[in-house]
């Protein structure tokens, strides 16, 4: 029976709406599948790239080992054959051309095995010419490796001996230790990844490693030359490593009580954090203020330097051993002195107040008492042969007076002897003569010398500091001019 047109069979309805349909689909991907992997190897043509590396020994290289460019693989190993001058040939197949400046180094996958070996290629600079197809790399630009057989060739007897008691001490080391050893383990391998790359970052930089290491050359034989020195240290370092050992078990206790610290430290840090954000705003806004800080300090180093003395002798005079003999004691004692002053305080303002009005009567005459002192000195220091210049006695306090007419001393009666300090006699004046015999109208010859003004030994000042009178010294009860006042201002020694 024919279909009619624009029908579909029962079989094929079937396969479309079910399982059979998906099947269909799949073994279609598949076929297309594998037909772009037989395009893919037919336009690469396989590892076409040949080329011969002459090392000086095959290194336990077998047909089939891997060929390797910065740890991917790259090609694989064709042949290994000794050539005439007892060199190894390997040839080599790879996906990709090689450029002049290409080494080679035959590399193992662990430290021992059968077998196990590859070829790892650093390639030359892209800008380099390619090399011809089945080029030789000689053994200038390849390397051997050196297997652990040839290292044990160069160990002598007593090395021998020392490596297998190594071995042995590591085997006592690790007795009944498996597990933590295990779990130690299993952080080496971060650790060897971490060392690939910083030997990685050291290798990067050649100039700056070969700079490093001829600095670290200088640096040892520098070094050397103090070898005294260095020996003397490790001693030291051996004592102190002695004297830490000796304190094993403090040692321990300090380790116990670490973790605790240290938890505790990292709360103390984490809320330090606020404190740095705020310190971080007061050092932005203190560096204004610190830009002269360096030419401080550099002035500041001097002064350090010259008060280091000050502060040890006033370290000396605050802590001299012994008792009652420095700044502590005198401190210690002041509370019972503080006590017994307070009980004078109210007796000694007492006595201030009492003397209040002498000492405003004796102040304006202190220029004349200093400079009658001052000057006295002066005049009498100087003498000759025949003694000093001058032969001083206060005026008025004689016994004897000189008599002109007999051109002799003659005693003074005791009701005389203060004449010279009496005032004259004024006619129609009510002036007391304070009871001295004088009665003469003219002044006794000593009289104006008592009459000054206080102030009045020295040359009045320009402003009118002395001689002390009431016009210039508010509150005085000083008049002038004398008489019948007080004193007279006029009376001072010529001059500014």
């Amino acid at each position: 029976m024919t279909p009619r047109e624009g029908t579909v069979s029962p079989q094929f309805a079937r396969v479309r709406r079910g399982r059979g349909f998906s099947r269909i689909a799949a073994i279609a991907a598949l076929i297309l599948i594998a037909v772009a992997i037989i395009v893919l190897l037919l336009s690469s043509g396989g590892n076409s790239n040949h080329y011969k590396l002459v090392f000086e020994t095959g290194g336990q290289l077998v047909k089939g080992n891997r060929v390797l460019i910065g740890g991917a693989p790259v090609g694989s190993v064709d042949d290994v054959k000794l050539i005439d001058n007892g060199q190894a040939e390997v040839d080599i197949s790879l996906d990709r051309p090689l450029h002049e400046g290409t080494s080679a180094i035959i590399r193992s996958t662990s430290l021992s095995g059968i077998a196990n070996r590859y070829v790892s290629i650093q390639p030359g600079p892209n800008n380099a010419p390619e090399l011809q197809k089945d080029a030789t790399i000689s053994q200038v630009d390849t390397t051997t490796p050196v297997d652990l057989d040839q290292l044990f060739n160069t160990l002598r007897g007593p090395e021998r001996q020392a490596l297998r008691n190594i071995i042995q001490g590591s085997s006592t080391v690790y007795a009944g230790k498996g597990p933590q050893a295990n779990r130690t383990y299993k952080f080496l391998s971060p650790s060897l990844v971490a060392t690939d790359r910083l030997l990685q970052e050291l290798s990067r930089d050649e100039g700056t490693l070969t700079s490093f290491l001829v600095n670290g050359a200088s640096v040892v034989s520098s070094v050397a030359e103090r070898r005294d020195d260095l020996s003397a240290l490790t001693q030291n370092t051996n004592l102190a490593l002695g004297a830490i050992a000796s304190q094993n078990r403090s040692f321990d206790q300090a380790l116990v009580a670490l973790p605790p610290a240290l938890r505790q430290a990292n709360t103390t840090f984490h809320n330090l954090r606020p404190t740095l954000d705020d310190l971080t705003t007061f050092v932005d806004a203190a560096k204004p203020g610190t830009k002269n800080l360096p030419a401080f300090l550099k002035n500041l180093k001097p002064v350090v330097t010259r008060s280091v003395p000050v502060f040890r002798d006033l370290n000396r005079a605050v802590n001299l051993p012994g008792k009652n003999n420095d700044l502590a004691d005198v401190f210690a004692k002041l509370p019972s002195v503080e006590s017994a002053a307070s009980r004078a305080v109210g007796p000694t303002v007492q006595a201030l107040n009492d003397a209040l009005p002498t000492l405003t009567f004796i102040r304006p005459y202190t220029p004349d008492l200093l400079g009658a002192v001052g000057k006295l000195g002066q005049v009498t220091g100087y003498y000759d042969a025949d003694g000093h210049y001058a032969r001083v006695q206060p005026a008025g306090l004689g016994v004897y007076h000189w008599n002109d007419a007999t051109q002799d001393l003659e005693p003074i009666s005791l009701q005389q002897q203060f004449d010279d300090y009496c005032l004259p006699t004024y006619p129609g004046t009510s002036i007391d003569t304070g009871g001295c015999t004088a009665t003469s109208a003219a002044p006794s010859p000593n009289f104006k010398v008592y009459r000054r003004c206080p102030g009045g030994t020295t040359q009045p000042a320009l402003d009118n500091s002395n001689p002390f009178v009431a016009p210039t010294w508010p509150g005085s009860n000083l008049t002038s001019p004398a008489p019948p006042n007080d004193c007279t201002a006029t009376d001072h020694p010529l001059g500014p």
